[in-house]
Parts: C-alpha cells; sequence; structure tokens
C-alpha cells in the first residue's frame, strides 16, 4: 500500500485500540521521595530526550484516502502536553491524597485531542501520603504496548546510586518449577494440539456467546468503560512471594495470580455468598516477545529488531477458580489450581491464532469489526490482567530519586482492571475498579487478607 509522503501506516493492533469502539490508554505513575524543585530540567529532558525517542511522540493519527489509519508528523509545543495542576496550599500530605485521586481519576476520564499527539505529562509537585512530588505519564495504546512504553519512560531515567551504570531487571530470576520442565519434555504433540482447538475454540465461545455471570466483580452495564474509577495500591515483598514459589514448586507469576484470585474470590464472597459459585473469568495479558529483558529503542525501532516497538501481546481467557465450600478455601490449593490452568494454557497455541483471528477480520471486514471483538471479549468477562517488571535498583529523573512506580489501563470495557509491576524487590499492584460499584477499600483488604494467608500457610508446610 502507498502512503502519502510524511506518512507511516499505523500497526493493525495500534488501530484496534484508537477506534469509534475502543480508545484504551495507560498512566504510569513516578512517586519521588524528594519535592519536584527543578521543572526547568524536567521539562528540557522531555523536550531533549522524551520525545525524540520515537517519532509517533510527534504524530497524530489520521486516515488515509483508502480508510487506513496512519501516522503524520506534527510539530509539538511541549507547553501543550504538560499540565502543573494547582491544588490548595498548606495541606498536610493525607489531605492531599483525596485531591491526587481526584486529579488521577479526572486524568483516566478525559479523551485526548484528536489534532495532538498522543500522550501527555501531569507534574504533580504537591506531596502525598506515598510520595514528595508525583509525575503522571499518561500514553495511548496505539503507541505502543507495556514493552514499548515501558522501554521508553526508562530510556529518560538514570541509576540513582550512579548515573553511569545501567538499570538491570530480574529477568533472569524467572525459573519455572520442575513439572513445569518435566511436563515440557514430555507433552506430545496430540496433547499441544487438543488444548490449542480447546483454548481457541473456548476463546471464542467467551468472545462471542458466553458473558461472564453478574457479580460484585461484575456490573455487566454497557458503556462502564466511560463511567469513572477509582485507583489503589497496595505493595507485597517480591521475596515473600519467591518463599512461596519455592515452596509450592510454581512460578512467580502462578503466584502472584492465584493470591489476586483469591482474594477477588473472597471479596466476591464477602459481598455476596451466592457469588463464590458464579462463573467468573479473567482477561490476561500475555506478551507474544520471546526476548528476556528490554531493549534500547534505538534496538526496537530498527526495521529488523526481533523486539519491534509497537504491541506485541496476546488475550488469554483464564477461568477464576471458584472456593470448594462457602466458608473458605486453602489458599495453597488455590494456586496449585491456577497454576494448572496457566500450565494448560501455556502448552497452546490459541494466543497465536486470536491474533490471526483478528487480522482476518481486519482484512475482511475493517479494524472496526477487530476493535468490537476486543470490545466484547473484555466486555464480557469479568476482570483483567497485566503485569510488567520494573529495575532492581532506584531509579531518578534529574536527581529526583523515584521512591514508587505503578501503571494502570484505561478505558477497558470492565468494572475491574489489575495491574502489577516490580521495583526495587518489591511488587506494586494497582487496582482500577468501577467508581460506585466496587468498594476499593474492602477489595484491596480482601487480597492483602489473601497474601498474608497464602504466606502463613507456606510458612506452615515442612521442609
Amino acid at each position: 500500500m502507498e502512503f502519502e509522503e510524511g506518512l507511516e501506516p499505523v500497526s493493525p493492533t495500534g488501530q484496534y485500540f484508537n477506534s469509534s469502539v475502543l480508545s484504551v490508554s495507560i498512566i504510569a505513575v513516578m512517586e519521588f521521595e524528594i519535592p519536584i524543585n527543578n521543572l526547568p530540567s524536567i521539562m528540557s529532558l522531555l523536550k531533549d530526550v522524551f520525545l525524540p525517542i520515537n517519532p509517533r511522540f510527534s504524530s497524530i493519527m489520521v486516515t488515509g484516502r483508502k480508510g487506513e489509519k496512519q501516522w503524520k508528523r506534527v510539530e509539538v509545543k511541549l507547553e501543550d502536553h504538560i499540565n502543573v495542576p494547582i491544588f490548595p496550599i498548606g495541606l498536610s500530605p493525607d489531605s492531599y491524597d483525596e485531591y491526587f485521586d481526584d486529579y488521577i481519576s479526572k486524568i483516566a476520564m478525559n479523551n485526548f485531542p484528536q489534532n495532538k499527539p498522543l500522550w501527555e505529562v501531569h507534574i504533580v509537585k504537591y506531596p502525598t501520603s506515598n510520595a514528595a512530588g508525583t509525575i503522571i505519564f499518561k500514553l495511548h495504546h496505539a503507541l505502543g504496548d507495556g514493552y514499548s512504553l515501558m522501554g521508553a519512560l526508562l530510556s529518560s531515567m538514570q541509576r540513582a546510586d550512579n548515573p553511569s551504570l545501567p538499570l538491570t531487571f530480574p529477568f533472569s530470576q524467572r525459573s519455572e518449577s520442575k513439572s513445569d520442565r518435566s511436563s515440557r519434555r514430555v507433552s506430545q504433540l496430540v496433547s499441544f494440539i487438543f488444548n490449542t482447538i480447546h483454548d481457541f475454540g473456548w476463546s471464542m465461545l467467551k468472545s462471542n456467546l458466553i458473558e461472564d455471570d453478574r457479580t460484585p466483580i461484575r456490573s455487566g452495564e454497557k458503556g462502564v468503560e466511560f463511567r469513572p474509577i477509582t485507583i489503589s495500591t497496595m505493595t507485597f515483598s517480591l521475596d515473600h512471594i519467591k518463599f512461596i514459589k519455592d515452596k509450592l514448586g510454581v512460578t512467580i507469576n502462578d503466584v502472584i495470580t492465584g493470591i489476586i484470585f483469591f482474594g477477588t474470590r473472597l471479596y466476591m464472597q464477602e459481598v455476596s455468598q451466592k457469588s463464590s459459585k458464579a462463573d467468573s473469568t479473567a482477561i490476561v495479558l500475555l506478551s507474544t516477545r520471546t526476548v528476556k529483558g528490554y531493549k534500547s529503542v534505538k534496538e526496537m525501532i530498527k526495521p529488523e529488531s526481533d523486539t519491534p516497538w509497537g504491541n506485541q501481546f496476546g488475550l488469554l481467557h483464564v477461568s477464576i477458580p471458584k472456593f470448594t465450600n462457602l466458608k473458605s478455601s486453602n489458599p495453597l490449593e488455590f494456586v496449585l489450581k491456577v497454576h494448572k490452568i496457566i500450565r494448560k494454557k501455556r502448552n497452546s497455541s490459541s494466543v497465536y491464532y486470536t491474533g490471526c483471528l483478528l487480522s482476518t477480520m481486519k482484512k475482511l471486514k475493517g479494524p472496526e469489526a477487530a476493535s468490537k471483538y476486543i470490545h466484547r471479549a473484555s466486555n464480557y468477562s469479568s476482570m483483567s490482567i497485566s503485569n510488567m517488571i520494573g529495575p532492581l535498583e532506584q531509579m531518578a529523573l534529574v536527581r529526583h530519586p523515584v521512591k514508587g512506580l505503578y501503571f494502570m489501563t484505561l478505558k477497558v470495557p470492565q468494572s475491574l482492571t489489575i495491574t502489577m509491576v516490580s521495583y526495587m524487590g518489591n511488587l506494586r499492584v494497582a487496582v482500577g475498579s468501577e467508581k460506585g460499584f466496587l468498594d476499593p477499600h474492602k477489595f484491596k483488604s480482601c487480597v492483602i487478607n489473601a497474601f498474608e494467608m497464602t504466606l502463613q500457610a507456606a510458612h506452615d508446610i515442612p521442609t
């Protein structure tokens, strides 16, 4: 296909996530140890380092003559993308929490102007109970997936202890259980084919015909993505999570997902006991990149890169296990159930066939049809989960040490969204919940309770 001079095609997934049906964004929140007192230097860094990272940060999305969406380069005025909110002066950090929560909820609901590049930065100079100052990056998902955008943000950061050294990541520490390795060795082609057919067929049914039950975590209302959300966070020690992993012989992701699911069922049971037996499904965003570790942005934008910039992930439907009884369930058994479910999903190519299905839809019916499919698949499910790996060392932005980091996916047609990112030996879990429907404090309490129950049960296992 030929494009006008100065234009480049938008990737298929980029078109899916920016349509009349679906418009998904990501916010990344950086909490700083010290007050933000060097605004000119931060502005200079955004202009000289962040903007040149990729042409898409200086482009708007337009529709070409044949209906295909394209990136068009435009002149960027930095002041149009930087917001510095004004709060009342002289309040305590705890008092500023409410103003910050309201502000971030407003950011989440706002749409990007059509005539400007799809990103913005908000610099909150007021102290909260979590940070002396905060910077919020809002980036449209059409610009790239979490891997691409994390790479872009990290390219603007330095190590706080020694800027001359690179940030490192715990990819090499990821391990698989003996059962996983054994299963892969003895797995036969017939089993692989069966799992692929089963998972792909079930995914098709869940995306088109079968809706999850309406429960305390799923309102099932139309247009839920346009409703206000509340964002809350909690922090867990990765050492504790690894301890549980080693005791059970599973993966870190199995433990994390199992605890989140266990806490979700505790919440559902507490709000409505009958919902403990309800059919609920989570959509897990799974990266299809095979590389371990982040590549530099220069590497990602090379024509033949093995980790190209863009959106490279699949949607995996995972059933949330039910409690064996209404009172309680063994947390370790729950994690093991999740481990078995995810292990089967991994021994399948359904994610790739779903990608082929979306590509075929786009060719036959256009990108809007693929967007409708993704929207329906999300809306028919109860929640979504995604995670990212952050650096082991503390990072800094223009000599401002970053105390904490989390992100959230916005405008997803679900009542509950869970995101996770590791940083400096901790896992930060963020919960995006439909305002007025879910109780964020009760949900957070249930997940923390699930973590503590699982950790205690792991300690009770004899060595």
